[in-house]
């Protein structure tokens, strides 16, 4: 069967990394899909377990020709786990709290199609430099970090200026890991990513 590729994110950055992947895909986004998880899970489990949640959202909707992807990002500092800010004084609040060390950045990804379901989480570890008061206001007002989980992007400028190490994939703190993508799809029963490949099939 040849499969078409469903990224099921409204993520501009997501669809951007997924691209660089030479693959034809269509993007596709359920409204009111509930993110929230058992405040007994642990902070590394999270990301993993809201991306299987929004692959169940998914799967009603699928055809038997298609391999949806669905993905969380969270930043975990200490054990709290920082999700998208709420305002623009909670990204100065998660901002002061990554400054001058180093945290996480977990991506949970689902590859789901109607026979075949891999799930699985990707961490990079990121070091901030100490950052002021008025590189994190610059940051906020310009930038509008709001709709990024730990408040930041690290292709932005807060990343030129503000982070010292980073151990891991960059794409991950992005917020899609495309190296593990592509190596799961290739080791799925039966598929292999030049199917993808040789589709012809619009991106939305």
């Amino acid at each position: 069967m040849n499969y078409k590729l469903v990224l099921a994110s409204n993520s501009p950055r997501r669809r951007e990394l997924l691209a660089g992947l030479g693959v034809d895909f269509e993007v596709r986004v359920l409204d009111g899909i509930d993110e929230s998880y058992p405040e007994d899970l642990k902070a590394t489990e999270t990301a993993e377990y809201i991306a299987r949640k929004k692959a169940a959202a998914y799967k009603p909707t699928m055809a038997d020709d298609e391999l949806v992807i669905t993905a969380d990002t969270v930043v975990i500092v200490g054990d709290e786990v920082l999700g998208k800010p709420r305002d623009e004084a909670d990204a100065a609040r998660m901002l002061r709290k990554l400054s001058g060390r180093t945290h996480q950045v977990m991506t949970g990804v689902c590859l789901v199609t109607q026979q075949q379901t891999v799930h699985f989480a990707v961490t990079t570890d990121v070091t901030f430099k100490q950052l002021t008061e008025a590189e994190i206001s610059y940051y906020i007002q310009k930038y509008k970090p709001l709709d990024k989980a730990g408040a930041y992007g690290i292709q932005e400028w807060i990343g030129y200026i503000g982070c010292t190490g980073l151990k891991g994939s960059y794409y991950n703190v992005m917020g899609l890991p495309v190296q593990r993508i592509y190596t799961e799809i290739e080791s799925l029963r039966g598929l292999n990513f030049s199917t993808f490949q040789t589709l012809i099939y619009s991106s939305a």
